[in-house]
């Protein structure tokens, strides 16, 4: 990675988060003015939860993308793919509607056991080392599963207001959360992240086959445990308190890749800062769109990436063709 790459990703993430504060409105200049009591609030209750909120989830998201892209040598492994964010919205489905659990600790608890049910599952069906074809199968057929189960866990809930209540959160949303949910969902996820980066060189080895990591002194059956119960922890964490977002996990972690000259495990670091500034830049897109209402988030993060994705698929397979 060129020695101004990093530093420029942590400028431009610190930016985005900054401009975060004061976009649409200013509250800089309002601190100096009569309207500092309003500003106040509006920084510390709305706009700081929020932006701490997309910075910790996008972070969270890249770094878990590009572990996962090197748990099984696939570009397109990602968490919404593999059905890991899926999951976690039907464990925090099944805890708050049919449990009746909503306390933060109770959320968090079941998104994480969903997404890590998601990945064994996965794990199961395509192997450490899928081939791009049975990897998006499988991720596509648990997330159909994972889908369809929180549908019917919303219809068996004894509220009746349970879909109404639950279809915000579904799609993704930043809005309307607290500080203490916003610590609540950045703590697992920088913890993640840190203990992610500490598995760098294990990464980089297990790329080159299971024999070559055994080779470097690593354990790959608990390198990949590691993985796995690392991911589901910070994402569900942050599934629990924000909804499912897609597809920052597939694309930090691709920019990410080109910056560190391909190695997986030196991707984590840079992937976690794109991503982080991603979903910051989704959000400013949500609340200035001149539309009249807000669009969830996840709905933007999907329009952006679902084409890029396709653009993915289809250089893969010309790449494969030549």
């Amino acid at each position: 990675m060129s020695r101004l790459a990093f530093p420029a990703l942590i400028l431009a993430a610190v930016s985005a988060f900054v401009l975060s504060l004061a976009v649409p409105w200013p509250p800089v200049a309002a601190l100096l003015e009569e309207d500092r009591p309003l500003a106040l609030a509006l920084l510390w209750e709305l706009r700081l939860p929020r932006a701490l909120l997309a910075l910790a989830y996008g972070a969270m998201l890249g770094a878990s993308g590009a572990a996962i892209q090197a748990l099984f040598a696939n570009p397109l492994a990602s968490p919404d793919l593999t059905g890991t964010t899926s999951g976690a919205a039907l464990g925090a489905v099944v805890t708050a509607y049919l449990l009746g659990f909503s306390a933060p600790l109770a959320l968090a608890s079941g998104a994480v056991a969903g997404a890590l049910a998601a990945l064994v599952l996965l794990l199961a069906l395509a192997g450490p080392r899928a081939e791009t074809a049975t990897l998006l199968l499988a991720g596509l057929a648990i997330s159909a599963l994972a889908g369809a189960l929180t549908t019917l866990a919303l219809a068996l809930a004894p509220s009746p207001f349970a879909f109404y209540d639950a279809y915000e959160w579904l799609m993704g949303s930043l809005a309307d959360r607290s500080l203490e949910q916003a610590a609540f969902a950045a703590a697992p996820a920088l913890l993640a992240i840190l203990l992610l980066l500490r598995l760098a060189g294990p990464l980089d080895s297990l790329t080159l086959g299971e024999e070559v990591a055994q080779s470097f002194g690593h354990d790959v059956r608990r390198l990949r445990f590691g993985i796995v119960c690392l991911t589901a922890f910070g994402v569900g964490a942050c599934v629990a308190i924000c909804g499912a977002i897609g597809f920052i996990g597939l694309v930090a972690p691709i920019f990410a890749r080109r910056l560190s000259g391909g190695h997986p495990g030196r991707a984590v670091a840079p992937a976690a800062l794109i991503g982080g500034l991603l979903l910051l830049a989704a959000d400013l897109v949500v609340r200035t769109a001149p539309l009249g209402r807000t669009l969830p988030i996840g709905v933007v993060t999907a329009l952006l990436g679902a084409p890029f994705f396709l653009w993915l698929v289809a250089h893969m397979r010309w790449r494969l063709a030549r």
